[in-house]
């Protein structure tokens, strides 16, 4: 492996100064090849130095993980990814008849079930998902089952979670130390904030201001009903170790099979495309994003908390992976820089650029004009003089808590006839992509951001 840590390392402390996040742990697995290190603090009221043993928050990386449990299922011939989901949990209902009788596992593995996240506050005990389950039933859809692709924060892979608890007799916690963490060795992975070792813990950090740095984010953990898809906490040589798998046909670092070649294969090969396919990719498989690097398939998987985020790619044609680790952020900007550094020291293919606006665009702008909004979160989409404009609409809360106003507003600059680059409004922001799509009745019916679906209400 061909790559300069030493320069790696000055530009990566030189780009968590310029962005206030207190720590990075890297780690590129080529050719077999392991390279890890870590730069800055894992808490910046303690100044102690993160190191690759520290242990970060995962976020919805967890997927991943929740992902290749539930394909050992699949192995094991104890579920089908195209039964509905009502085979393994009878009870399983949500407010749309046809939807409740018919998601399957696949749907919900790569979001294309269309649920509203209406599951209450189903607690911290140990029956979580079970509680996910049963209260869920007047949920409406967001979309129809199939018909378009709209990340699930938590509740998908919690219904997931709750078909392998039913199967297994055991909480998913347990299940994911059994089927997953001892058998590839990880010993510093978990799934539950009571079984991380605090004295290696990262602390989250939140940036208000530049001129203010980071700050200890005031909550330390999500809650529990995100553990399936948020809650996994790790290291950076663990999170290598599921890559690993991943570059292997399903075999650990230790030579153990944790899932079969042919459900490896289908993990990566079941998709369902993106609307917005620019900000991180173009489809999403079992537990994975699909990238389009330059004409090379690259897979990801990603994860954010309140201060700490995760990345990871994979790159199979070249036979390598990159994890990066942070208690800050989450910045794009500073992924794809240093990622890119270390692509190009190894000679693989880069990161794609956002699209760049089409000047020579003549939009119908009033199909795009509307209120698109999920609870907690609404877009206004408007036109100012001539031009396509976006307002984020905070909740007071969010906003305070922020401490950003209460209304948001961005220019929208069109590259295709359904695509937008978004440029920030903030310095802390980065660009981002958004679709606004679906025109079966006129005006667009869908706003798509971030991987989440937001439907038209006005």
């Amino acid at each position: 492996m061909t790559l300069d840590v030493p320069r790696i390392r000055t530009r990566v402390a030189e780009l968590l100064s310029e962005y206030g996040i207190p720590s990075a742990a890297i780690g590129v697995l080529h050719d077999g090849k392991v390279v890890e290190f870590a730069v800055g603090v894992r808490n910046v009221e303690t100044g102690e130095a993160a190191t690759i043993d520290t242990v970060y928050q995962c976020g919805s990386m967890t997927k991943t993980w929740t992902a290749l449990a539930f394909m050992q299922l699949v192995d094991e011939g104890k579920v089908d990814l195209d039964e509905p989901v009502r085979t393994y949990l009878p009870g399983f209902r949500v407010a749309d008849p046809e939807a409740s009788a018919t998601i399957t596992p696949r749907h919900l593995l790569y979001h294309a079930d269309g649920v509203e996240e209406a599951y209450g506050d189903p607690g911290e005990d140990d029956d979580v998902y079970e509680r996910m389950v049963a209260t869920i039933a007047d949920a409406p859809q967001v979309f129809p089952l199939g018909h378009t692709h709209g990340y699930s924060a938590a509740l998908g892979y919690a219904i997931l979670a709750r078909i392998l608890e039913v199967l297994d007799g055991k909480r998913w916690d347990d299940i994911m130390r059994d089927r997953l963490f001892d058998p590839m060795g990880l010993t510093s992975t978990s799934s539950w904030r009571e079984q991380v070792d605090e004295t290696r813990a990262a602390t989250g950090h939140l940036v208000r201001s530049l001129d203010d740095g980071p700050i200890v984010t005031p909550v330390d953990y999500l809650p529990r009903a995100f553990g399936p898809g948020g809650n996994i906490t790790s290291t950076v040589p663990d999170v290598l170790t599921m890559a690993h798998v991943l570059l292997n046909e399903g075999v650990a670092p230790n030579g153990k099979r944790i899932v079969s070649a042919e459900s490896m294969q289908e993990m990566m090969r079941s998709r369902v495309p993106v609307p917005d396919p620019y900000l991180f990719g173009p489809a999403w498989a079992l537990g994975l994003i699909v990238c389009d690097w330059h004409g090379e398939t690259v897979y990801a998987t990603d994860g954010s908390t309140i201060g700490q985020n995760a990345r990871l790619r994979i790159l199979p044609d070249s036979n390598t992976a990159i994890a990066m680790l942070t208690n800050g952020g989450p910045r794009e900007s500073l992924y794809r820089t240093v990622f890119n550094e270390i692509l190009v020291d190894l000679g693989t293919v880069t990161i794609p650029d956002l699209p760049t606006p089409d000047p020579t665009l003549h939009l119908d702008l009033s199909r795009y004009e509307g209120v698109y909004e999920r609870p907690g979160t609404r877009f206004e989409v408007s036109t100012d003089s001539g031009t396509l404009c976006l307002t984020l609409v905070l909740d007071p809360m969010q906003a305070e808590f922020l401490q950003k106003p209460e209304r948001i507003s961005y220019a929208l600059q069109p590259v295709s006839e359904t695509h937008f680059l978004m440029p920030p409004a903030d310095p802390l922001e980065d660009p981002q992509t958004v679709a606004i799509y679906d025109f079966t009745d006129g005006a667009a019916r869908y706003l798509h951001t971030n991987c989440r679906v937001h439907p038209r209400s006005g």
